[in-house]
């Protein structure tokens, strides 16, 4: 297929909140309740059609523990967007996705990609909402004072909004870029 553009993208926050059940979910379809704690980091592909462009995502999906966190900064260099995620049943996780936004902030100040690519923060697991421990207030909260440009929450044990996160990414790069 012939793309109109490719986009580097990345996928972090700390282990466990689903960042690897929701990129394999996004690109194949598939959930696997097996799958395994990422080591280092993962990387998959997956093509779309965004406002009748045809956009190629590399998808970077970070290894949660701090070993690899000094790594980062180096793997976001030419990155379009992001994900931030936590899950909501590990207020933690949202409360430490701070110290990962101002992780990814320093390596993409070392780097020639402009700090106003677009992030989004994704609570993950709403499946498990009846153990939820942060409130949707809560997360938009913390979203809006690390100046996201969006938020949102998925299941990638029931696919919900899980192809949405991945389109409004797409559409909020390809509008940073001036193609639509």
């Amino acid at each position: 297929m012939e793309r109109d553009v490719v986009f580097k993208i990345f996928i972090c926050g700390e282990g466990g909140v689903g960042k690897t059940t929701l990129t394999k979910r996004y690109v194949t379809g598939l959930f696997d309740d097996a799958t395994k704690m990422t080591i280092g980091l993962d990387f998959h592909k997956k093509d779309l059609f965004v406002e009748g462009k045809r956009v190629a995502l590399q998808i970077w999906d970070f290894a949660g523990e701090d070993r690899f966190r000094e790594l980062l900064p180096n793997y976001v260099k030419g990155a379009a967007g992001g994900i931030f995620m936590y899950d909501i049943t590990r207020f933690s996780s949202l409360k430490n996705l701070s110290e990962w936004y101002y992780l990814i902030r320093e390596g993409l100040k070392q780097s020639s990609t402009s700090l106003e690519i677009p992030l989004l923060m994704i609570g993950g697991k709403i499946d498990l909402d009846y153990k939820r421990a942060v409130t949707k207030d809560e997360a938009i909260d913390a979203a809006q004072s690390l100046k996201f440009a969006g938020f949102g929450e998925c299941s990638a044990k029931t696919g919900y909004n899980i192809e949405n996160i991945f389109i409004t990414l797409a559409t909020l790069m390809l509008k940073s870029i001036g193609m639509i």
